[in-house]
């Protein structure tokens, strides 16, 4: 599991270091199209480079979204070789073995935090709990949250859809919210879907995380080579977002269908928890509000 101080103690050397970096990256457009063609060679060899500025161990920025919401919080598997009598701890979801990252994201589909590293069958609330224990911890700003599934706990700074009302984004092309907690759902998986989408974009861009085939890397290197795509994702998505590609994720997302009626996991406290469910019925109670008297 690797994750990293904050960038702002990243030291004067790798600061210049970094700086040449992006100065290669943005010379020219053909640059940035045939990183994301690379073979693996030159992909190991990007990757080493992007080591030597610290940016592996430094991947994680402060969030500056001005709402409450500040993005949306999930995991997501990817194929790694690991030896034979470590498999059975790798494949969780899978017929083989893999990762299970956890990664948050803003609106704008960049990254936040990255940490990847665990055993596929680790479950995403035992990731989180570690995310927000370890030394370099998940940050979540006093009073922000961010949009998690069912399969996450409910609490101050991560807020669930409710449990056991449907939610489908198909759904409500067919009919309306019919009261407060389908449309607080309705709304929340609108805009939890960012993270999946994010997650798709980062896939559809490197062949190399998405591939079912047995990758040539070692486990350690797949780790770094995650980091190492979720960085150059954030920066094309300033540069060269690529709107027919976000729109082919948002096709194949608008297509998949997925219940999350899950219990609830038992990482929050008691009290986090009831601050949870009041935060929660006060924005449901205002959407529904709001939607009424506009009908």
């Amino acid at each position: 599991m690797i994750i990293g101080k904050p960038l702002s103690s990243i030291n004067a050397e790798r600061d210049a270091l970094r700086h040449k970096l992006m100065c290669e990256l943005t010379a020219n457009e053909v640059i940035c199209r045939d990183i994301l063609r690379m073979g693996p060679v030159a992909f190991a060899e990007f990757c080493g480079k992007l080591r030597a500025t610290g940016l592996l161990k430094d991947f994680r920025r402060a969030t500056v979204e001005e709402q409450n919401c500040v993005g949306a919080l999930d995991g997501t598997h990817i194929r790694v070789k690991v030896p034979r009598e470590l498999a059975p701890r790798f494949r969780g979801r899978k017929e083989w073995p893999t990762q299970n990252v956890l990664a948050a994201c803003s609106f704008d589909m960049k990254f936040t935090y990255v940490l990847p590293g665990w055993e596929g069958t680790a479950s995403d609330s035992r990731i989180l709990k570690n995310a927000l224990d370890r030394e370099d911890k998940l940050l979540i700003p006093q009073g922000k949250f961010y949009l998690v599934d069912a399969g996450l706990p409910l609490r101050s700074g991560l807020i669930a859809p409710y449990r056991g009302v449907r939610y489908h984004l198909n759904e409500y092309s067919r009919r309306g919210p019919q009261n407060a907690k389908e449309l607080f759902n309705h709304r929340h998986a609108s805009l939890r879907n960012v993270i999946e989408r994010a997650f798709g974009v980062l896939k559809k861009r490197f062949p190399i995380i998405a591939s079912g085939t047995e990758p040539h890397y070692s486990f350690e290197t797949m780790i770094e080579i995650v980091l190492a795509c979720c960085i150059i994702h954030n920066f094309l998505m300033g540069v060269d977002p690529d709107e027919n590609l976000i729109a082919e994720v948002d096709r194949e997302l608008m297509h998949a269908e997925a219940d999350h009626h899950v219990g609830t996991s038992g990482l929050a406290t008691d009290a986090d928890y009831r601050i949870g469910v009041m935060l929660r019925e006060q924005i449901a109670s205002q959407m529904w509000n709001d939607y009424y008297n506009n009908l």
